[in-house]
C-alpha cells in the first residue's frame, strides 16, 4: 500500500485528464507525475533523506499537491501547518518533529523569521508562493528547473506517511501519525463512501493542511479526476469557483455550508454542477441542514464522522439517509454507519461494551487506525488500548448500528448530578427559528456545581428573548438540558482552523480564578 502508486495510476488511466486546476495554471496527470519527480529529487538535494520530516505552511494551491506526493516520492514524510497558529506553536511543532526543511508561500513568509527564532532546527525554506523571492529562501520554480526527475523511493505500508498535528482543542498539540497503508486503506474506502466517481472534479475549498480535506484530495487521486483549488474559502470565491470550474464534489465543513447557502447573492451562481457535497468535523444542526438541501435540491449530502488519528473517516451518513420522510427518516443526526475498514464499540470507563443506545466513549479499530503520537509514548498507550483509538467523544449506537455523537467527553456539563451533553442541546437551541448558531458550555454554578449556558448568534433581521429560546427547548428535551441562561452575541464563534468551535475559549471567562474547569 504505497501512497505515491496512487498518481502513477492516474497517469497511467487519464494521461490527458487535468491533475490540477489552480487560477491560471494547468497541468496533466502525466505532467504532474513528472513535477512530483523532480519535486522529489530537489528535495533530496536539499538534504531530504528517508524518513525526514518536510513541512508546508501555505494557502491551498497546485504546489500543496505536489508537496505531498513530491516529498512522499523522495522518501521524507509530509508534516502540513495549522495556517491559524500562532509563529510559537508553528515553531512547536517543527521541534517537535525535526523539521529542517520547509516550504512557504506569499501568506505567511512574514511569520517565518518569528519561526526561525524560536526553531532549533529548521535549516532551508522553499518560497513555493507567488510573487518576488524573500532573501534566504530557495525558489520552488528553480529548484524544479534544475531537478531530474528521480525514480520513487518506495516507502510503503507501515512506513510513516506523514505527522498531523492536532488542532489544540484537546489540550497540548500532538503529532499523529499515519502510515502509507492506514492512509491508503481509509481513502480507498471514502473514494466510493465520498460518491467520488472517475474523472470527478474536486474543489479544495476547505484548508489542504487538514486531514478532511486530505481524505477527499485521495479519494478524487484514486478517481483519476481534477483538483479544482481556491487558496482559502470564501463564500463569493467558492461560489464563483463552482460558477466556472464545475466542479462536481466539494467538501465544507457546517459553517461553510451556512456561508454558502445563505449568501445574499446565492441564486445568482450557477451551482448546478455540484453533485455531491461532503460535510463532517464539527457538528451540524438539523434545521441548518435541511436549509441546505432545500437550497440544493440537485446535490447530495454525505456525512464523514472521524478524526486525524482514524486517517481519518471512521463513519459514512450516506445521501439516502438525509431525508426528513420515509423509511429512512430518522437517521439525518446520527453520523452513519461505520465505513467498511473499521469497526466501532461504545464502551463505558472500564472499557466494557454498553447497551445499544447508551452513552459511552466511541473507539474504533481497523488498518485506518495510526501509529500513535510522535513522541509521546504515554499518550499514546492512553489512546491507543489492544489496536482501539478512544477517540474521545461520548456516543451510541442505535439498534441499526447507526452512531449519534452525544459530545465530546470533555465538553460534557455535569449539573445537579445529571450529565449533560452540550450537542443534545445546541440541536434543540438551534431548532428555533430565530437562532442561527449555538454553542454550549457549562459555567460554575454555586447549587448545581454547573449550569447550561448557551451562546447564540440569531439569524439577521430576527428577535429572540432568553425566556422564549427556554421555554422552546422545553418542549423538545428534558427540563434539566434545558439552558439556564442564554447570551446573545453578533460576533462571530471562535473557531479552530478546521472550523469547530472552539468552546475553551468560550468558557475561559467564566472559569478565572478557579482552579478547577469544572464543579
Amino acid at each position: 500500500m504505497q501512497l505515491t502508486s496512487v498518481i502513477r495510476r492516474a497517469a497511467q488511466v487519464n494521461p490527458k485528464g487535468m491533475a490540477t486546476v489552480y487560477k491560471g495554471r494547468q497541468q496533466t496527470w502525466h505532467e504532474f507525475v513528472e513535477r512530483v519527480a523532480k519535486l522529489g529529487g530537489a528535495l533530496q538535494k536539499l538534504g531530504m533523506k528517508n524518513g525526514d520530516r518536510v513541512a508546508m505552511l501555505a494557502l491551498n494551491s497546485d504546489r500543496y499537491l505536489e508537496y505531498f506526493f513530491g516529498v512522499l516520492w523522495g522518501g521524507g514524510v509530509i508534516v502540513p501547518m495549522n495556517l491559524r497558529w500562532s509563529a510559537a506553536e508553528n515553531a512547536y511543532s517543527i521541534n517537535d518533529s525535526g523539521i529542517e526543511i520547509m516550504l512557504v508561500d506569499e501568506n505567511f513568509a512574514a511569520m517565518v523569521p518569528a519561526i526561525q527564532e524560536n526553531s532549533e532546527c529548521l535549516k532551508t525554506l522553499v518560497f513555493a508562493g507567488e510573487g518576488e523571492i524573500p532573501p534566504g529562501m530557495e525558489d520552488y520554480e528553480k529548484i524544479l528547473g534544475a531537478s531530474k526527475p528521480i525514480g520513487d523511493a518506495n516507502r510503503s505500508g507501515e512506513e510513516l506517511a506523514g505527522i498531523y498535528y492536532t488542532g489544540g482543542t484537546t489540550g497540548f498539540p500532538k503529532g499523529v501519525m499515519l502510515s502509507h497503508r492506514s492512509l491508503y486503506v481509509s481513502n480507498l474506502s471514502s473514494c466510493r463512501e465520498f460518491c467520488m466517481p472517475d474523472g470527478a472534479r474536486y474543489l479544495h475549498a476547505a484548508p489542504m493542511f487538514h486531514l478532511a480535506d486530505g481524505a477527499a484530495s485521495l479519494a478524487v487521486t484514486f478517481a483519476g479526476g481534477t483538483h479544482i483549488m481556491i487558496p482559502s474559502f470564501t463564500p463569493e470565491g467558492a461560489l464563483e469557483a463552482i460558477q466556472e470550474h464545475k466542479p462536481t464534489n466539494v467538501l465544507l465543513v457546517p459553517t461553510m455550508i451556512q456561508m454558502l447557502i445563505q449568501h445574499p447573492d446565492f441564486e445568482k451562481y450557477d451551482t448546478s454542477s455540484l453533485t455531491t457535497i461532503m460535510y463532517g468535523a464539527s457538528a451540524i444542526s438539523e434545521a441548518m441542514l435541511v436549509e441546505a438541501m432545500t437550497k440544493l435540491p440537485h446535490t447530495k449530502f454525505v456525512q464523514a464522522y472521524g478524526q486525524t488519528e482514524l486517517s481519518p473517516v471512521a463513519t459514512i451518513l450516506p445521501p439516502e439517509y438525509h431525508v426528513t420522510e420515509g423509511p429512512n427518516a430518522g437517521k439525518l443526526r446520527s453520523a452513519g454507519k461505520a465505513v467498511g475498514t473499521c469497526e466501532l464499540k461504545i464502551v463505558d470507563e472500564d472499557g466494557n461494551d454498553v447497551p445499544t443506545g447508551t452513552v459511552g466513549h466511541v473507539t474504533v479499530k481497523g488498518p485506518i487506525t495510526m501509529l500513535g503520537y510522535w513522541n509521546k509514548p504515554e499518550q499514546t498507550a492512553e489512546a491507543l488500548q489492544d489496536g482501539w483509538v478512544y477517540t474521545g467523544d461520548g456516543g451510541y449506537l442505535d439498534e441499526d448500528g447507526f452512531l449519534f455523537i452525544a459530545d465530546r467527553m470533555k465538553d460534557m456539563i455535569v449539573s445537579g448530578g445529571e450529565n449533560v451533553y452540550s450537542a443534545e442541546v445546541e440541536q434543540a437551541v438551534t431548532k428555533h427559528p430565530a437562532v442561527a448558531e449555538c454553542a454550549t458550555i457549562g459555567i460554575p454554578h454555586e447549587k448545581w456545581g454547573e449550569s447550561v449556558h448557551s451562546i447564540v448568534i440569531l439569524k439577521p433581521g430576527e428577535t429572540a428573548t432568553e425566556e422564549g429560546i427556554i421555554k422552546h427547548c422545553h418542549d423538545l428535551i428534558a427540563g434539566y438540558k434545558c439552558p439556564r441562561s442564554i447570551e446573545f452575541r453578533t460576533e462571530p464563534m471562535p473557531l479552530s482552523a478546521a472550523g469547530k468551535v472552539l468552546k475553551k475559549d468560550l468558557r475561559a471567562p467564566y472559569w478565572v480564578g478557579k482552579e478547577r474547569n469544572v464543579n
